[in-house]
């Protein structure tokens, strides 16, 4: 898990995406909703809209199913996610724009919202603030913008805790107990994880006010911030 792009870019990483995302991430769905809500709360009624990291489609599939006005740009630097995603989309994928790359590539906006789900936890920590400076440069003034990933206390005793809860609930979810704990050890080995207060403070060191904490679901956390 260490390099999303070897990740993302073979057939057996990418089979049953959303049904093996949906094990591990607590309450996806709703996380999904939440997200359009809360972009919705500030975002005009056919509002443009950056998603970071759009591969396999859930994200953007959710919002263009939610809001039927609203036109997307998703960002992912897997090919074969991307391809995911213009299938999981199907006549939806009109509304969207899929930029293969990263987002210091992207179109520069300006966006009404932007939203980033399950993916900053791959970005090295030297490179996390420049692509949430980068995200934040693409908004509008005031736009809001919807993170949420890996994220929970660092100090060692607590984070084999949050690692082992991670891995019971892909257990209850009906994962391998084997894969699970693998799965949980290379998390901790290779992720560059940050704890709740760190995300805090880089959101804000790019230039996002209202940082606020609006999802927790075990190891995983969720902020809404405005541009």
């Amino acid at each position: 898990m260490s390099d999303p792009n070897t990740a993302f870019s073979n057939a057996s990483a990418l089979a049953n995406y959303a049904e093996k995302t949906a094990r591990i991430v607590p309450g996806l769905h709703d996380l999904q909703t939440m997200a359009a809500l809360l972009v919705a709360e500030h975002a005009p009624e056919s509002a443009n809209v950056l998603v970071i990291g759009a591969g396999g489609g859930m994200e953007l599939k959710a919002l263009a199913e939610a809001h039927s006005q609203w036109h997307f740009v998703g960002v992912d630097p897997s090919q074969p996610m991307l391809d995911l995603a213009a299938a999981a989309l199907g006549p939806l994928a009109e509304r969207v724009q899929l930029h293969h790359g990263y987002t210091d590539t992207a179109p520069t906006g300006p966006f009404d919202a932007a939203t980033c789900l399950l993916t900053m936890h791959f970005v090295a920590v030297e490179e996390r603030r420049s692509t949430l400076k980068e995200i934040h440069r693409r908004l509008q003034p005031g736009a809001p913008f919807v993170m949420a990933h890996l994220s929970f206390p660092q100090a060692p005793e607590e984070r084999e805790l949050w690692l082992s809860r991670y891995a019971a609930f892909a257990v209850a979810s009906g994962v391998d107990p084997e894969n699970a704990r693998k799965a949980a050890s290379a998390i901790g080995a290779t992720l560059p994880l940050q704890s709740p207060e760190r995300e805090e403070e880089l959101l804000e060191e790019a230039g996002f006010t209202n940082v606020r904490l609006f999802y927790a679901g075990l190891a995983f956390r969720g902020w809404v911030a405005r541009a």
